[in-house]
C-alpha cells in the first residue's frame, strides 16, 4: 500500500480511531475523578559524619539500611501515634510509610501516603525527629570526632499522589487510538477482496486501469 491508500483509509475510517480515543480518555477521566485523592508527604533526614574521612563516611553508608530498618518498626510507629494522639495502629500507620535511603546524599527519606495531606506531612515530620532524637542519644556515648549528626532537611512538603488524572488520561487516549487502529486494520483485512474505486482495481491487478465503463443513470 502507498501512502495515498493510507491517507483514504484515515479519510474513510479515521472517525473510528477518533471516536475510541475519546471514549477511552473520557473513561480515563471519569475514572479518576471516582478515586479518593491520595496525598504524599516527603521528610527528608541528613546524616552528617563529624569528620569527612573516608573510613566515617562508609561506616555512615553502611549505617543508613540500619536507620531505614530502625524507623520501620512499630515501636517507631507507636511513638509518633502516641505524641500526635492519632487514632490508629501502629500497623496502619506503617502501612502508609516507605522509608528508604540514599547512600550518595546520606540521606534517610521517609514518604507518607495519606488522604488528608497536612497529616501526612506531621507523620513525616515526626518519624524524622525521631531518628534525629535517636542519633542525639547514640552521638552522648561517642567522641565528638566520630559523631554522626542527623539534621531534618526543611519541612516536610505534601502533594497529589494519586489519582494522576492527566497521565491516567493521556494513557487512555493512547490506548483507545491504538484501540481504534486495530479495529480499523480488522475492517479493512474484512473488506479487502471489495472493490469501490479504479484504485481499488489498480491494487487489486497489479497493472494500471486504462478505461472504466461508467455507471448507469439509473434515472434515465
Amino acid at each position: 500500500m502507498n501512502l495515498m491508500q493510507y491517507v483514504r483509509i484515515l479519510l474513510r475510517r479515521g472517525w473510528i480511531m477518533v471516536f475510541a480515543m475519546l471514549i477511552t480518555a473520557g473513561a480515563a477521566y471519569g475514572l479518576s475523578k471516582m478515586q479518593t485523592p491520595v496525598y504524599r508527604a516527603t521528610q527528608r533526614v541528613l546524616l552528617q559524619p563529624a569528620r569527612n574521612d573516608y573510613g566515617l563516611t562508609e561506616t555512615l553508608r553502611i549505617l543508613l539500611r540500619s536507620y531505614v530498618v530502625y524507623l520501620n518498626t512499630d515501636q517507631q510507629a507507636a511513638a509518633a501515634i502516641d505524641r500526635l494522639q492519632l487514632d490508629m495502629t501502629p500497623g496502619e500507620l506503617r502501612s502508609h510509610t516507605t522509608i528508604s535511603s540514599d547512600p550518595t546524599q546520606l540521606v534517610v527519606q521517609i514518604d507518607v501516603d495519606m488522604e488528608d495531606g497536612p497529616l501526612a506531612a506531621r507523620v513525616a515530620t515526626e518519624l524524622g525527629r525521631l531518628l534525629v532524637e535517636y542519633r542525639t542519644e547514640d552521638n552522648r556515648d561517642l567522641r565528638r570526632e566520630d559523631r554522626i549528626d542527623a539534621i531534618l532537611i526543611d519541612t516536610a512538603t505534601y502533594g497529589l499522589h494519586s489519582p494522576k488524572t492527566r497521565i491516567n488520561v493521556l494513557a487512555g487516549a493512547i490506548l483507545g487510538l491504538l484501540l481504534g487502529g486495530v479495529i480499523v486494520f480488522v475492517l479493512e483485512y474484512l473488506e479487502s477482496n471489495i472493490l469501490r474505486s479504479k484504485e481499488d482495481v489498480e491494487t487489486f491487478l497489479a497493472l494500471p486501469l486504462l478505461a472504466a465503463i461508467p455507471a448507469e443513470d439509473s434515472h434515465a
